[in-house]
Order: structure tokens, then sequence, then C-alpha cells
């Protein structure tokens, strides 16, 4: 059942920041050496997942601040593994600073596929966090404490944002996992969007 405190534009914001926080938490959690172990998002790293992350933040900050994505980096390799953690705070720094104003979630923001309203850009992004955060998770055997108003956000938009077919070549999702009826929610989210839990 969806909150719908969670659907609310506001609620959007306040899950974005909370799955930010989680993967930050997530990120500084990393064990070194599992750096170079693969994850279930097939074409990355430990390492290069997690800028991925740091890169994917940045781009909330960007687009934040009306800025246009297109050609922004996939990966931000332009920083180490011992200023990683430095690079993420300064990121979630200028990312809160980019969507303070509370009539982001109303604007217009462009994304790379598109534009959206700042509160259906937000979920986009709180579902980013999410998956790759259980990525990383998994990959090195962490469980994160989820946050079910975070969930909650992402379940309510997943089939909306994200049909079941067609999956592959431009859509960057591999088919849907079954899971069962009293599957987890993370779980279920993670599934829709081709992982296996």
């Amino acid at each position: 059942m969806t909150n719908n405190a969670t659907t609310h534009p506001t609620g959007t914001r306040t899950a974005l920041w909370k799955a930010v926080g989680l993967a930050g938490t997530t990120l500084a959690a990393l064990p070194p050496e599992q750096l170079d172990d693969p994850t279930p998002c097939p074409d990355y790293t430990v390492r290069q997942l997690s800028g991925h992350l740091l890169a994917g933040l940045r781009k909330v900050a960007l687009i934040g601040r009306g800025g246009d994505p297109l050609g922004f980096p996939v990966i931000a390799d332009d920083v180490t593994d011992a200023d990683r953690a430095t690079a993420w705070e300064s990121a979630v720094r200028e990312a809160a600073d980019a969507w303070s104003d509370p009539a982001i979630l109303s604007r217009p923001l462009r994304l790379p596929f598109g534009t959206l309203p700042g509160a259906a850009a937000a979920t986009v992004f709180t579902t980013e966090f999410t998956l790759h955060t259980w990525d990383l998770a998994k990959a090195v055997g962490l469980r994160p404490a989820w946050d079910p108003a975070v969930l909650a956000v992402s379940l309510a938009a997943m089939r909306r944002a994200l049909p079941a077919e067609p999956r592959g070549g431009r859509v960057p999702f591999g088919a849907v996992v079954e899971t069962g009826a009293h599957a987890e929610d993370i779980d279920r989210l993670v599934s829709w969007y081709g992982r296996k839990p």
C-alpha cells in the first residue's frame, strides 16, 4: 500500500534525500578489497558504480540548477578512492542547495531522456540511487536499512516509469524477474528493474 504522504511532491524530495543518504552510508562501508568486484549492474565493478553514483549526484545538482545533462560524465573518474567520501559530501551540499527552493518540484527540469516536473524527476533520481545502492550492497554483502517511505515513492511509480516490455537495447534494464506475493518491497523494486533479489 502506498503512503500518500510519500507521493506528494514534497514527499518525493524528502525521499530523494533519504535515498542519497543511504547511498552515501553504503559507499562509506564498501570494503576496499572488493572495489574491483562485479556488481548486479553488469556494466560496472564496485569502484565504477561508486563513481557512477557520484556522477549521478553531481548531475542532480546540475539539473536542479537548470543545466543541460546531455554529455555529462557517466562516471566521476576525476576522484580517487581515497577522495570519494569528501567528493560525495561536496556533491550532497551542491545538490541540496540546487534543490532548496520548494518551487523546483513544479518546475520543468531537463533530464537526459526528456523534460519532467521536478517532483517526477525527484522520483526518477530516488529510484536510481536506491537501485544502485542495492547493487553495491549485494555485490559486497551489505544489508542497508531500507526506508519504507523511500521504497513507496519508487514502487508507486515503477510500472508507469518503466513498462514490463520492451527491455534491452535503448531500455537499459533486463527483463522483469518474478518474485513471490510476499516479497519485501526492496525485492519487488529491484526485480522490476531486472535484478535478481
